[in-house]
């Protein structure tokens, strides 16, 4: 018998007799995989030590016709995660995988992979965003677990599903952040990660079917860019103050890269950051923007948007007209005078980017030669107007907000744009302006946000930012959904619910319902379901 062979019997023996509950012994973190395309996936475990383990990948749940066999090591070098890329599978077919060692096997994976260009089957998938592991102080209990929401992602049976970004709070967002460290070290990165896939519900979503998996500012802190050094933060200050954290932007950024591949595997090239797309079909095709890796230092960076100056607290609403402005001032006395000069002019210069010049030409370029029917924007931030806090997001950029709207109004067709960040379920058209002298302009272009899967909700960050209690339902009710010129006349506003967005696409439609954790049609803020949006093909 060659010894290859005689190897492979071994390894399968000593699977075959490893009981079912063993999985929680050697492989507690479960699996995942991610980047599926029509003839590849990654997949993904994490050993509980350090060692050699087996991949094992078949079209059968039983395995009993295995087509890939790979002997692997887990090292201390990349935390005992390992992952491997899959590569010459069949379009449109199903795979099943798990990772074996002496005595321990893990749970059991599947995906399917992309079908070919040309196939016109319907295509499912959901997607979520904003999660914070934090342990409740003196307990294995995360705050805002079980991450219902990813639960019920897992029994939909998507095609795919996307987590796009927060999936760690380096900076914790949650009631203990004080009593949680900032993690700004590769190590202290790598146990968020942990204590986030300690989540039995996340685990479950993640070996459902594949994953798209990005980051936003949280995986390295909020509201980061590279160019930027010193954030305000909650954690570790004393209990209704912030402190200021100075930072190495470059350094964080490479720990924060390094740890969200080990535990998150994704595409990723230091030009290209985790820009990519991926082709579902003749009647879907992804696109999923890298909002973090090339941008400018926030508008607000080295106090310019402080109101009062000095005052270590950032306009609310710089880019809000004054008149609406002035409407909130008894929630927030700064909102009566006019925002720095400085800051405006920032927040409006046409020299800074959220893409970076390259990633915008790529992008831009690649959507308007798909030959898809409808094209999906995956989006880190929210590119339709708040108003409210804007700095993070494209309207802190606000030139090349508008260069981005312009150019797929005028050149693309079948666009949508899906969103997380804001920690709640908005809809509304991606106007060019909507409060600004000149009346509401719209652009045709749909987003929907949703989440958050498991932290604060919008409605709590309106209420922690202002420190009134109210300010999240007043802001909801008085400007999100009233129409312009006194609000922006957002479609669904559903600030307090944990939420996920369900997309189903076709040849003629594609479809979007934002879900409760229970799987419920989300409800606005004026009672009425929140969807399904029908986006019809031009």
């Amino acid at each position: 018998m060659p010894l290859r062979l005689a190897v492979s019997l071994l390894i399968a023996a000593a699977c075959a007799a490893v009981p079912a509950g063993a999985s929680a012994k050697g492989f507690r973190l479960g699996v995942t995989a991610a980047e599926a395309s029509t003839t590849s996936a990654l997949v993904w475990t994490r050993a509980d030590r350090a060692g050699f383990v087996t991949l094992e990948v078949a079209r059968d749940r039983r395995f009993s016709g295995t087509v890939v066999r790979r002997r692997m090591r887990a090292a201390a070098r990349t935390d005992k995660t390992v992952q491997a890329r899959l590569r010459g599978l069949t379009p449109g077919d199903r795979y099943f995988y798990r990772f074996t060692r002496p005595g321990a096997r893990s749970d059991r994976g599947e995906f399917e992979t992309a079908p070919r260009p040309s196939s016109t089957q319907p295509v499912t998938f959901a997607w979520t965003g904003d999660s914070d592991p934090v342990k409740r102080p003196g307990t294995n209990r995360l705050v805002n677990s079980p991450f219902d929401v990813f639960a019920r992602m897992a029994r939909q049976r998507n095609d795919f599903n996307v987590n796009l970004g927060d999936t760690i709070y380096s900076d914790s967002d949650s009631e203990f952040d004080r009593q949680d460290p900032l993690a700004l070290s590769v190590a202290q990165k790598r146990a968020k990660y942990r204590d986030v896939l300690s989540d039995a519900a996340l685990r479950r979503a993640r070996a459902s079917t594949s994953m798209y998996n990005h980051w936003d500012d949280h995986e390295f802190i909020n509201d980061f860019a590279i160019a930027q050094t010193g954030y305000r933060t909650r954690s570790g200050a004393p209990e209704g103050l912030t402190r200021v954290v100075t930072v190495d932007g470059s350094k964080l950024y490479r720990d924060g890269v390094k740890a969200f591949r080990e535990y998150m595997p994704v595409t990723y090239s230091r030009s290209s950051g985790i820009y990519r797309s991926f082709r579902w079909g003749r009647n879907l095709e992804v696109f999923l923007l890298d909002e973090r890796s090339f941008r400018d230092a926030g508008a607000d960076d080295g106090g310019v948007c402080d109101n009062p100056a000095g005052s270590g607290s950032r306009d609310l609403a710089p880019t809000a007209p004054q008149r609406t402005r002035a409407l909130f001032a008894f929630l927030v006395p700064a909102l009566g005078t006019p925002p720095p000069p400085a800051c405006v002019a920032r927040i409006n210069d046409p020299n800074r980017t959220l893409l970076g010049a390259r990633q915008f030409n790529r992008f831009t370029r690649a959507i308007e030669r798909s030959t898809a029917t409808f094209k999906v924007i995956m989006n880190e931030l929210p590119i339709q107007q708040f108003y409210a806090d804007p700095y993070d997001r494209w309207e802190g950029y606000e030139a090349e907000r508008q260069r981005m709207i312009a150019t797929l109004r005028d050149r693309v067709k079948n666009v949508v744009f899906l969103a997380a960040d804001v920690h709640g379920t908005l809809a509304n058209d991606v106007r060019l302006r909507t409060l600004e002298d000149g009346g509401p302009q719209n652009s045709g272009i749909l987003e929907v946000t949703t989440g958050p899967s498991g932290t604060d909700t919008f409605k709590d960050d309106l209420n922690d930012t202002s420190g009134n209690p109210q300010a999240g339902d007043l802001i909801n009710s008085a400007f999100f959904t009233r129409q312009p010129p006194d609000g922006p006349g957002v479609q669904c506003s559903a600030l307090d619910t944990f939420s996920f967005g369900q997309v189903k696409v076709t040849g003629r439609t594609l479809s979007i319902v934002p879900r409760d954790a229970n799987g419920r049609v989300v409800t606005g803020h004026d009672g009425n379901p929140c969807g399904p949006y029908v986006v019809t093909r031009r």
